[in-house]
């Protein structure tokens, strides 16, 4: 019973497994930080260039449209 424990406390199988897991949550928490902080801007970036894009302040911007 006391090789058991010895050879279990000295198995180091499932120790690069944990390396893993933790590197790979930190990426992950990494890049939710990233979309969230940007996710603001972006949003109302893409509600102004909706406006204008919908807008009639285009009329003699070079645009032509056809009826």
């Amino acid at each position: 019973m006391m090789n058991f424990f010895k050879n279990f406390s000295k198995d180091e199988d499932g120790a690069v497994t944990v390396d893993w897991v933790v590197l790979t949550a930190a990426v992950v928490g990494l890049g939710v930080a990233a979309v969230s902080t940007i996710e603001g801007g972006v949003s109302g970036l893409g509600d102004k260039i909706a406006t204008g894009v919908n807008s009639d302040s285009n009329v003699g911007a070079g645009i032509t449209t056809t009826e």
